[in-house]
């Protein structure tokens, strides 16, 4: 079977968030993947795909995988919305700077949409927001997807009261 081509993990920070963007590890690729969350500092795994791997290695090294799977090249339906920026509201407002991972298959749709989303509700416009993501993994997020973030309503989710107590825990870009 021929290897797909896919891009590296791609870290995206602002304010007080770091999340990782990675493509589907399996479980020949498990170590690789465990070491680089490790090298982020991710402990909490956001799978928005079918699963490819045992998650068991991971939850005994301390790394949270959460499943959330919908449609390769869809927005993310709204239940997962929601569970995504309440896991990211409280993993930030326990541990501002902390990294978050999320993959789908190849990292390029459903993944960069949920940080899209959380870029989103923490105050950026939706055309910011995929630009910053694109800067980082071309080729991120497809039209069905753009014409999903460009209607999208945002709630201010993530927005901060006192986000200046987060200036020397994250990287602000």
């Amino acid at each position: 079977m021929a290897r797909m081509n896919r891009p590296a993990p791609v870290e995206v920070c602002y304010k007080n968030m770091r999340f990782l963007i990675t493509h589907n590890p399996t479980n020949s690729t498990l170590n690789s993947f465990k070491e680089d969350l490790k090298k982020y500092g991710a402990t909490t795994v956001v799978r928005v795909c079918e699963v490819t791997y045992d998650k068991t290695p991971l939850e005994k090294d301390g790394i949270t995988v959460v499943d959330w799977p919908f449609d390769d090249g869809a927005p993310p339906p709204s239940k997962v919305v929601e569970d995504w920026l309440s896991l990211l509201r409280r993993r930030f407002m326990e541990e501002p700077g902390c990294c978050v991972a999320v993959h789908c298959v190849a990292g390029l749709g459903r993944a960069p949409v949920l940080v899209a989303l959380a870029l989103i509700e923490c105050g950026m416009k939706y055309e910011d927001a995929i630009q910053f993501i694109r800067q980082k993994r071309r080729g991120a997020i497809n039209s069905k997807q753009l014409t999903y973030l460009e209607k999208y309503r945002p709630k201010q989710r993530l927005r901060y009261k006192h986000s200046h107590i987060f200036k020397n825990k994250c990287c602000i870009m």
